[in-house]
């Protein structure tokens, strides 16, 4: 079976959702998961489920810096540094994964975290079976041409637009 590649965008909620879904699915069915989270420090209430799932592996995240834009650039070069190691390790762990997700992998790009040609070639140059999910807004057109599946998540309506914060178990 061919890997294919899945892009999940858009302003709405969801994206994360949808692509955790499908790698309980995928681990679900037998095969293996490797999910990399972008800015995600293990502490949204995903992790605990997933912690429980055979056969989905998460790469930890050992270091957090804050927002892009609040970084010097010394800080910025450190970030860029840290993020595109563990995008080259998700790429050289996966042969033994049948699912690589790559969680607001199009945040790490828009912010100049992980370089895009890097990701394009590390893309091409994966095994052949190796489905690749990644998430995020606004993804480049190099990237939407790469994909085989782009799924918009379209923002209609939600409560933060009324002032309700983010709550744990729904939106952490």
């Amino acid at each position: 079976m061919a890997g294919l590649t899945h892009i999940y965008c858009g302003d709405g909620k969801g994206k994360t959702t949808a692509a955790l879904g499908l790698a309980v699915r995928c681990a679900g069915s037998g095969r293996q998961v490797l999910l990399l989270q972008f800015f995600k420090d293990g502490k949204s209430s995903e992790f605990a489920a997933l912690a429980r799932v055979p056969g989905v592996t998460v790469i930890p995240q050992t270091r957090s810096f804050g927002f892009s834009w609040t970084l010097s650039p010394a800080e910025k070069e450190e970030a860029r540094t840290y993020y595109a190691g563990l995008l080259e390790e998700a790429f050289a762990r996966a042969g033994d994964f049948d699912l690589l997700v790559l969680d607001e992998a199009m945040s790490a790009l828009s912010t100049g975290m992980i370089g895009e040609a890097r990701l394009l070639e590390l893309l091409a140059g994966r095994k052949a079976d190796l489905e690749v999910v990644m998430t995020g807004r606004d993804p480049s057109r190099a990237l939407l041409d790469a994909a085989d599946y782009v799924t918009e998540m379209k923002l209609v309506k939600h409560p933060f637009q009324r002032g309700v914060p983010a709550r744990e178990g729904i939106e952490y």
